[in-house]
């Protein structure tokens, strides 16, 4: 078995769509000749808990824990927040209006902590990690971010170990859709873009979970060091089959459920939707009566002010909370599954992690996103799911009606095709010919 270290500051108990990727990888790496050793904070600032996600772990795998500082207690006593209170991703707000001592707080966080606030724990990890493989050598190191200061720690370890190291992005970096929110002095941004190009320049191979954010980090690398793109790699986020074994057993919600699984926040709120859905329940006493809006996670609150406003809260089932396992099962249950693109300038590359656990639900989707982006060409290719651009309601209301017509047929279904390129395990084949690549080289 050839040993991969792998360094990310999301696992289990860790919750939350940050936590998949790697987990997933983990647990099928061996049966493509890889040994995983975990690396990770021991008391890391994550969002949610999901203590169901434990059974994924392979027996015996190496997990190694340290301690991480980071500034989120003075954070939260500076925006007034309990020192329990998760802090939310993206600036999604649930219950107010930002205050301007949390205006303050992100500006200070995008100008204090490059890359990120696990900036703290580089250092340190490189000192313990730097001692641990002297005695525990591995074939390659991977990092995945964000947080984007996993990539440092390996940069480092690279760079006194001359280890082979793999640069995992699931997000963009400075082009990511929050990336003008964090109010950036031109010095603060031209930091991250340095510290960007250096990841980009001395990983041995750089993965990205879009085709396009792929091209995107190779522009970056080519206009500033003109070089072979060949280190380049795509391979998206999945499903896994074994997340969805009990589907004999799954009963349909009697109600024309339209469910959303995942943060809700400012840039992924679907005006459009809402007002479709508004002018539809006022024409058609039908559809008024059938019709159920489950938004499963956290809501911003410009997006239940919204709601509001189009007199749609009597339809809403808003659910905070559930463990993957239970939202696997929400997922299969519902009639039709909303996948909401951001509606920022990045929006062509982005594919949410939730689509492709969506295929898995054999559901049929509703998107609303960039006509000609990646998850429009992979609509086009499995057949899932129908798409309206995001100012275009002519298109919307006509592919929410096809499927209400065929929910009263009880005839709506969704099978797909080529979706089992998707799987976890099949994607976990590609990264190891990856990993296979480098290390010979």
């Amino acid at each position: 078995m050839k040993k991969a270290l792998i360094i990310t500051y999301y696992w289990p108990p860790s919750g939350g769509a940050g936590v998949q990727r790697w987990l997933k990888f983990v647990k099928y790496l061996r049966e493509f000749g890889w040994e995983p050793v975990v690396y990770t904070p021991e008391n890391p600032e994550s969002p949610i808990n999901d203590d169901s996600l434990e059974k994924d772990v392979p027996d015996g795998v190496t997990v190694l824990k340290t301690r991480i500082w980071e500034p989120y207690h003075a954070y939260k006593r500076f925006i007034g927040q309990k020192k329990g209170e998760k802090i939310n991703a993206a600036f999604l707000s649930e219950s107010k209006k930002p205050k301007k001592s949390e205006k303050i707080a992100v500006w200070i966080r995008g100008n204090f902590f490059i890359p990120d606030a696990r900036a703290f724990w580089v250092k340190p990890s490189v000192k313990y990690l730097t001692e641990y493989l002297q005695k525990n050598p591995v074939d390659v190191i991977i990092s995945t971010g964000p947080p984007h200061s996993m990539h440092l720690i390996a940069e480092k370890l690279k760079e006194k170990l001359s280890l082979p190291w793999v640069a995992d992005f699931r997000d963009p970096w400075t082009n990511i859709d929050f990336y003008s929110d964090l109010m950036l002095t031109k010095g603060s941004d031209r930091k991250h873009k340095k510290l960007e190009l250096e990841v980009l320049q001395k990983a041995d191979a750089v993965i990205a979970v879009g085709q396009t954010m792929k091209q995107e980090l190779a522009d970056i690398l080519q206009k500033a060091v003109p070089q072979k793109k060949d280190k380049f790699y795509f391979i998206p986020n999945g499903y896994d089959p074994d997340d969805y074994t009990e589907r004999n057993s799954i009963v349909l919600d009697k109600k024309f459920s339209m469910a959303h699984i995942g943060s809700l926040d400012k840039s992924r709120n679907p005006k459009l939707l809402w007002k479709v859905l508004s002018e539809l329940i006022k024409k058609n006493a039908d559809f008024a009566k059938d019709l159920e809006i489950k938004l499963v996670g956290k809501v911003d609150i410009a997006v239940q002010d919204d709601i509001g406003k189009y007199g749609l809260k009597t339809y809403l089932n808003k659910i905070s909370y559930l463990t993957h396992k239970e939202v696997t099962t929400l997922q299969e249950q519902a009639q039709v599954l909303l996948l909401l693109v951001n509606k920022t300038p990045n929006a062509k590359g982005i594919i949410t992690g939730k689509f492709f656990e969506y295929m898995a639900a054999r559901r049929p989707i509703l998107v609303i996103g960039p006509v000609g982006g990646d998850v429009d060409k992979i609509l086009t290719e499995t057949k899932v799911g129908l798409l309206a651009d995001y100012d275009d309601a002519a298109t919307l209301e006509k592919n929410i009606l096809e499927y209400y017509s065929l929910y009263k047929a009880g005839n709506l279904t969704s099978s797909g095709t080529n979706i089992e390129k998707y799987s976890r395990k099949s994607l976990t084949g590609e990264m190891a010919n990856v990993l296979n690549t480098i290390i010979l080289k």
